[in-house]
């Protein structure tokens, strides 16, 4: 049976918790509740008692529990933060462990933590909140939303608002490897997946490169959604700023030539390929071998294609192929000829010129075109939850 920990912080979406924590009882999960005390005053202790039937934890200083927040952090399966505020993702960010919650965070040096965050969207979209997300990522923490819907303060149209319990639930039981209550394995459990993120650089001198503005945050999303479903994953990343998970198996590559390379090394033994990087199209004819002054007045560059990797692949019979189409016009049309003369299983059709989606930023707006005209129209999400819908499309067909 599995043993959650549900971390509740003091935000509005608190009402929301005591559903999931209702619906991870009733699947037959033990659950121990940490109650923040900005938390208690949304919901009172004894209403996460009557709905998991076991004691709610509040606080470091209870008789007898010196050593409660040891014993949560290393004995439960999943530890889970719904709501996540901007506070306590800022304390766990820094280390701190001031209070009851923060320091089962502290003491998880090497389990699974799921965190839904829930606030106000300007605080979500803050520089601040986005780089403790990142920072928590890297240290091995799962993201769920936040989604974009009405706040507590009226309807917004950028992400705040926290998942709903079922997705929770859902990204939980990816994380635990079955269903709460024993159910069957992922299907990606065991699968070998390759995922390519970000841009590439092609060289017009050694300072000088093409490329584009791909910050590498759908294929890293991607990634981290198959990992949570059991995937045994390997990710391709072109130059980006961001830090892949712990444990995640990650091979750098510079140039489209590079990257070409090295999924001919990979996709022999993947049972799917998800190709969500932006590798450069063309790239000097003759690169320079020193630095060009600008004084030396126009420079002319003759260009030439890269190669075309999706083409040129040799693919493993039966995998499936996964290609992005980011367009900035005739997007349908495009990405279904890219779709028959590339023979992929899947097109994710995304627009580059329409706000909030596309490159370098937190949230997308996808099409996902599949077999037998099959089409599927996301809403403006963040990247880590379009990953989770491109995946459930795409597990249809293993």
């Amino acid at each position: 049976m599995p043993y959650v920990v549900l971390g509740v912080s003091g935000g509005i979406a608190c009402y929301k918790s005591c559903t999931l924590a209702r619906r991870l009882t009733e699947a037959g999960t033990t659950v121990d509740v940490v109650l923040t005390a900005a938390a208690a005053e949304f919901v009172r202790p004894l209403t996460f008692e009557a709905l998991t039937g076991r004691p709610v934890l509040t606080s470091l200083w209870e008789p007898g529990r010196a050593l409660a927040h040891i014993d949560l952090a290393k004995t439960a399966d999943l530890l889970i933060i719904a709501p996540a505020t901007a506070n306590v993702l800022a304390r766990a960010a820094m280390g701190m462990a001031d209070d009851l919650l923060t320091a089962v965070l502290l003491a998880r040096a090497d389990g699974r933590i799921l965190a839904a965050p829930a606030m106000n969207d300007a605080m979500y979209a803050h520089p601040a909140t986005q780089a403790n997300i990142q920072t928590l990522t890297a240290r091995g923490w799962h993201f769920i939303g936040p989604e974009i819907g009405a706040l507590a303060e009226g309807p917004s149209e950028r992400p705040g608002r926290m998942s709903e319990p079922e997705t929770i639930l859902r990204a939980a039981a990816q994380l635990l490897g079955s269903a709460p209550g024993g159910g069957p394995t992922s299907k990606w459990s065991g699968k070998r997946v390759v995922v390519t993120a970000g841009p590439t650089r092609e060289h017009l001198d050694p300072v000088r490169v093409i490329t584009n503005p791909s910050s590498g945050r759908m294929g890293h999303a991607l990634a981290e959604a198959a990992r949570a479903r059991g995937a045994d994953v390997v990710l391709v990343s072109g130059p980006t700023e961001l830090t892949p998970p712990d444990g995640l198996a990650t091979k750098r590559v510079e140039t489209t030539e590079d990257m070409q390379r090295a999924l001919e090394a990979l996709v022999p033994s993947a049972d799917a390929l998800i190709m969500s990087a932006a590798p450069a199209d063309y790239r000097p004819k003759h690169a320079a071998p020193k630095k060009r002054p600008r004084g030396n007045g126009a420079y002319t560059v003759e260009l030439e294609a890269t190669p075309d990797i999706l083409t040129s692949l040799k693919r493993r019979k039966g995998m499936i192929v996964v290609g992005f189409a980011l367009e900035t016009g005739n997007g349908l049309a495009n990405a279904r000829t890219k779709m028959q003369n590339k023979a992929l299983d899947f097109v994710i059709l995304n627009d580059a010129t329409e706000p909030g989606a596309g490159f370098e930023v937190p949230t997308n707006r996808v099409t996902i075109l599949g077999p037998g005209g099959k089409q599927v129209d996301l809403p403006l999400l963040p990247k880590r939850d379009v990953a989770e819908r491109i995946l459930d499309v795409v597990e249809e067909a293993l």
